[in-house]
This record gives C-alpha cells, structure tokens and sequence, in this order.
C-alpha cells in the first residue's frame, strides 16, 4: 500500500474518533398541557360525558390536565372570545350572539342533539299549543339566555301574538311558579323544571321548543386564534370529550356513579332528583350512528335568520362562521 493511503486512513480514524457519540433518546413523557373548560351552569350530572373523560383518562391520553371552571355562560363567552379561556360549553344561540357582537368565537363540537329549552305547564291548565298561551301568564328567568331566545324562537315558528300573552321576569323559580300558579307556564331546560314537577307528583305538559323550530345547543366552543394556532388542541380535546360522551350513552349507570363521585353534593338525599335529571339527559344527547359531535349546517342557518329577524341581533352573521366539523372524526 502506497503511503498517501496510509495517511488518508488514519486521517479518516482520527476524525471519527473526534465525533461525539449520538445523544441518547429521553424516555421521559411530555408535560400534558394545562387547561381550563369554562362551564356555563354550577357542577351538576348533567355534565356527566367530561366527568367521564377525566376519572376515565381520556383527557390524560390526550396530553392535556383540564380543570373545570362553572360560571354564566355570557360572561365566559367573552372570556374565550378574548382569549382568556380556550374552551367552554355553551350553547349555539350565545356563539350566534357572541359572533354578531365581534367575538371571534366558533363552535368545534355539538353535545345536545336536539334544544333543550321547553314550555311547561300543569297539566290541568289544558295547555297543548301556543296558541293556547293567549290571556296566560308566561314566565322566564328574564330577558336572556337561552329561555328567552327559545320563547322568541317559539313565538317566530308558531305565529303566535306575543301581545296576547303576559310575560313575567321570575328569576330561576320556574318550577316553584308554576307548581304555586304563580305563572300558567313557564320556559326552562326539559331536565329542570318539568322533572322538579314530576318528582313532586305533578302531571306535566311539556311542549319543546325542538318541535317547532331546532336551534343549536350545547357543544364546545372555543375561538379563532385557537382553531388557528393550535388546532392539534382542539382535536385532542374533542376527541377525548368525545369518548367520554359515547362511554356515557354506552354506560349510563356508570356514568352516573362517576357523576357523583364529581359532584357528591347531587348524592345522598338528592340522588333520586339527579338520577332524574340525568336520565332526561341522556335523550339530549343520543346522535345517529356516525353523528356524534357533528352540526347540521342547516340547523345554523335557519337559527341565525331567525335571531336576525326577530332583532335578537342586530348584525347578519355568516353560518359558515358559527361552527366547523373538521375536529370530529
């Protein structure tokens, strides 16, 4: 071997003896990212599905650490709207109010598959349509929230004359209002005030505002730097609430004992009332097969026309600004 290709070996050696070995791989797990969900009501079963996906891991699998936080869904909308919170459940008239209003928000999930808000009423007051309300007293927390814009909702599809009837502000009393007939009917969600009737021996009638115009309800909202910036987050987050959503359709009964683990107080001697109040749950939220989480475009067109006609905004939104799918696989 000539010299020339001694030297250029050893060079070769040299150098590669100088190379730092490769960095060995961590095996230690990526810190889960740390984040609030904005509830718009007090802890109760009825949020059953996200009580699941935490005692059950699912928000673990998915990297995240989520904390719950309740409160007034108007104010927490202007929370994620400014990005002050990332997700909240909410319902689909405040994200068509928010949006009127600038708020970038939008909504990623749907939960109810059908408006929860009904009129109800002692069935002895032999109340079967609206038009039945003309002379009566009606009433309402007040003049917001979801109440309300299902009593204007009904009042849009039906044609009924407002005028005719006497609406009263009763705070959240619905229940004992009509129980004392205080009020001939009253506007509450179908899992509150009808059930409290019912428990009490009551015969009910109940008439969903569902069955004259669907609205959209409850799901996910968060915002649009969200959706932008970090939409990987957004799925995660959809898709572990999803499993906790489809484990409490699939297991109701062990969805319920969850429930009470995270709110003992709906336990012990009001364990019959939530066991009520869940049950009727459990029919807001069933979706066909394939559609769990999904919007129905046409659901969130109509509602925004329908807001916008009866001035409950001021402002026309687009629908296509409301909500996407693209988060639910």
């Amino acid at each position: 071997m000539k010299p020339i290709f001694i030297l250029a070996i050893l060079a070769t050696l040299l150098l590669t003896s100088c190379v730092p070995p490769p960095a060995p791989q961590s095996s230690a797990p990526a810190a889960p990212v740390k984040l609030t969900l904005a509830m718009g009501y007090i802890p109760s079963v009825q949020f059953a599905p996200f009580y699941v996906a935490q005692e059950r891991g699912y928000f673990k699998d998915a990297g995240l650490e989520v904390a719950f936080r309740y409160g007034f869904e108007s104010d927490l909308l202007k929370l994620v709207g400014t990005g002050e919170l990332p997700f909240m459940i909410g319902s689909g008239e405040e994200v068509i109010l928010g949006r009127s209003q600038g708020l970038p928000v939008r909504y990623v999930m749907r939960w109810y598959r059908k408006f929860p808000v009904v009129l109800f009423a002692k069935a002895e007051k032999g109340i079967k349509s609206p038009a039945d309300l003309a002379g009566k007293k009606v009433g309402l927390p007040g003049l917001f929230g979801a109440s309300y814009v299902g009593w204007e909702a009904m009042v849009f599809a039906s044609g009924l004359d407002q005028t005719k009837v006497n609406l009263q502000s009763i705070g959240f009393t619905q229940a004992t209002a009509v129980n004392q007939d205080q009020v001939d009917a009253a506007l509450d969600y179908v899992v509150n005030g009808p059930v409290q009737l019912r428990l009490a021996g009551q015969a009910v009638t109940v008439l969903p505002v569902a069955d004259y115009i669907d609205l959209p309800s409850n799901g996910i909202i968060t915002n649009d730097k969200v959706i932008k910036e970090q939409p990987e987050l957004v799925k995660a987050f959809v898709k572990a609430t999803l499993r906790g959503l489809a484990d409490t359709l699939n297991e109701p009964d062990k969805a319920f004992e969850i429930s009470l683990r995270a709110v003992p107080e709906a336990g012990g001697a009001n364990t019959k009332v939530s066991r009520a109040i869940f049950d009727e749950s459990l029919k807001l939220w069933q979706s066909p097969a394939g559609e769990l989480g999904r919007s129905d475009p046409e659901v969130w067109s109509k509602a925004a026309a329908f807001m916008k006609a009866m001035g409950l905004i001021q402002t026309a939104v687009a629908p296509a600004d409301l909500f996407t799918n693209e988060f639910v696989r």
